[in-house]
């Protein structure tokens, strides 16, 4: 069976990282179900719908144990959000509002991981 090649730009990474979301005065906090430099996947247990602006902040882990954790800020907007079977929300979020070296902070992560 052939592999599905990735068509994606901007290729996603399945890996759970502490995610923090903010959005009209409550704070959550989740991991990633995926990330890419363009946005994350993640699971929450309340409803945000589809639209929504939303504050982020995300910790990518150093490669080695003297690194620090890389923090990333930025703005996004809620561009999906479904039902979990097992109860809660998985929200797909497009972040929007981004510094370019937040971006590329994402994009070396996800890329020591791409072969």
């Amino acid at each position: 069976m052939k592999s599905v090649k990735e068509r994606r730009i901007h290729p996603r990474l399945e890996h759970k990282l502490p995610f923090n979301v903010a959005v009209n005065g409550y704070d959550f906090s989740t991991t990633t179900h995926n990330i890419s430099c363009v946005g994350a996947y993640c699971h929450l247990d309340k409803y945000i719908p589809p639209f929504t602006k939303i504050s982020v902040k995300l910790s990518l882990p150093g490669k080695v144990k003297a690194d620090k954790n890389a923090i990333v800020e930025c703005k996004g907007v809620v561009v999906r959000s479904e039902d979990e079977i097992r109860g809660g929300f998985n929200i797909a979020i497009f972040f929007n509002q981004m510094r370019n070296e937040q971006r590329k902070k994402i994009a070396a992560y996800i890329s020591q991981f791409l072969h």
